[in-house]
Parts: structure tokens; sequence; C-alpha cells
């Protein structure tokens, strides 16, 4: 189970660094304007935040079966950054595809994006093991 989670942070953080820092300002470098580029950002914007609920959910639902009886470290940071996620989707967007306001909703939106990019790398790191075993020690003590 320490495994799925530990793939399931990763994954959660890994899309949002690889969407937001790398995939969204090249498509702004490379497309041809900046309208057709901001419309597909918005597409993967809205990809990467189900996939970040989808995590989220899962996450807890992971450490939940896992720790019946403790408290888990890692879910307020979940349940954070699900929740920004969900507001650059459901209040965030609208205003930015409207148009309305363009340089504060945009500012609003990179905001929550990184502070969900940090909530998700707090959950990697608090899920990652602290020293992990080498696999030469680990064969040389299973041989001696």
């Amino acid at each position: 189970m320490a495994r799925l989670q530990i793939f399931l942070a990763a994954l959660w953080w890994g899309s949002l660094t690889t969407v937001g820092f790398m995939v969204v300002p090249m498509l702004f470098m490379h497309m041809e304007t900046p309208a057709i580029a901001g419309q597909m950002a918005g597409k993967l914007f809205s990809a990467q935040t189900w996939l970040a609920v989808a995590c989220g959910i899962l996450l807890l639902l992971a450490a939940k079966r896992q720790n019946l009886s403790q408290a888990h470290a890692p879910s307020p940071w979940v349940i954070a950054g699900m929740l920004l996620a969900l507001l650059i989707e459901l209040a965030v967007k609208p205003h930015i595809m409207a148009r309305d306001n363009l340089a504060l909703w945009h500012n609003l939106g990179s905001a929550f994006y990184v502070l969900q990019w940090v909530c998700a790398g707090k959950v990697l790191w608090a899920l990652s093991p602290m020293k992990p075993e080498p696999a030469i020690a680990a064969d040389s003590a299973q041989t001696d």
C-alpha cells in the first residue's frame, strides 16, 4: 500500500511539474497565437485537475485503509491540494475563459497552481522513505 501511495503522490507532483512548468510555457512559445495556446493550456489544466482529484481521493482511501487507527500526516496536504485544484477549475478558469479581469484571475490561478504543487510535493516528501536501503546491502545480508 505504501508503494501505491508513493506512486500516486509522484504522479500528482510530476504531472503538475510537467504540465505547469514545461508543457504550457512551451505552448505559448511555439503556437501561432496566444489565444490558441491558451485554449490548449485550458484543456491541459482541466485534465490536470481531474488527475489531481483522482490521485487525492486514491491517496486518502489508501491512507485510510493502511492506518485505520492513526491520523495520516499527508492527508491535510492532500485535501488542500485537491481543494486548490477544484478552485482553479471551478472558480478561476471560468473567469480566465471569459477574459474577465484576465491579469487578476491568471495571477490567482497561477498562485493556486503553485500552492497545489507545494501540497503535492509535501505529500510526496512525507510518504518517501527517509533512508532507502541499498539493494546490494540487502543482497549481501541474505547471503550471509
